[in-house]
């Protein structure tokens, strides 16, 4: 009874049941802030999304694909004509400008047992809840270059690019494909932005406010620059002044003459 209650729990947050569209979802943000970010899309894994099409004594597991929605639709299939799904990689599909690609590979959630919504307060177990719910596609930022790669890449993705995400099931002992999702509504990575435009004062300063800042700082930098060296040259004057005057002084005395003592 509790883990019904857990379920409809994940529901109410955005979570895909059966009776809902069956394609991926991002991630809710009270569960994954920032999201998306630059090269990252934070989605939430298919709990209760393939109960009907599983089996007793079957082996299953569940592929992760994304491409880029400038991708044409005839090139967004994920299985061939044998039911065996396709084996594009990051790099063979241009990181998914051609197509589909394999970006994860995890096991079928499990919609019996989901985890603990009230776990998600605990600190300590805040990460395990997370990281069973969610799944953070371009998260791996070092695949693409490790030689001894030989698993799935999840390689970061591109800035200011639209994506779409589809989830597949796979009977692993056949095989073969069993069910899929349609794929995501598209999802866009966030765009870089230009140094003058970051706001970094609470009011907002437009570009041309920022180039008049910097002239009146440069400015008062040689100002001061200026007044200092005034100082400087008036302290010298004063010191070149007291020592002339000690020098003279001293010529005075020495050219004086001195009262001779008369001996008796």
């Amino acid at each position: 009874m509790c883990s019904s209650w857990v379920v409809l729990a994940f529901c109410c947050l955005g979570q895909l049941c059966a009776d809902q569209s069956l394609k991926p979802q991002i991630a809710a943000s009270r569960l994954a802030a920032n999201n998306p970010t630059l090269t990252t899309v934070t989605l939430e894994k298919p709990f209760c999304m393939f109960d009907s099409s599983l089996r007793p004594n079957k082996s299953y597991a569940i592929y992760l694909y994304a491409m880029k929605e400038s991708a044409s639709a005839i090139s967004s299939l994920v299985i061939n004509n044998s039911s065996k799904p396709l084996d594009g990689t990051f790099q063979q599909t241009r990181g998914g400008q051609l197509g589909p690609y394999k970006a994860a590979l995890f096991s079928v959630p499990n919609c019996a047992s989901p985890p603990r919504l009230a776990d998600v307060g605990d600190v300590n177990k805040v990460a395990d809840v997370l990281k069973q719910y969610l799944f953070r596609v371009g998260d791996d930022g070092t695949c693409l270059y490790d030689p001894n790669f030989l698993g799935i890449c999840n390689p970061p993705l591109s800035p200011d690019t639209t994506y779409r995400f589809k989830y597949l099931l796979l009977d692993t002992t056949e095989g073969i494909v069993k069910d899929q999702t349609l794929w995501s509504d598209p999802i866009k990575t966030r765009r870089v932005k230009l140094p003058l435009k970051i706001d970094t004062w609470p009011g907002r300063r437009s570009g041309d406010m920022i180039v008049i800042t910097s002239i009146l700082s440069v400015l008062m930098f040689l100002l001061l620059a200026g007044f200092l060296a005034s100082v400087s040259s008036v302290v010298m004057r004063s010191e070149d002044s007291s020592a002339e005057t000690r020098r003279m002084s001293q010529t005075i005395q020495q050219s004086e003459p001195r009262p001779q003592l008369s001996s008796e």
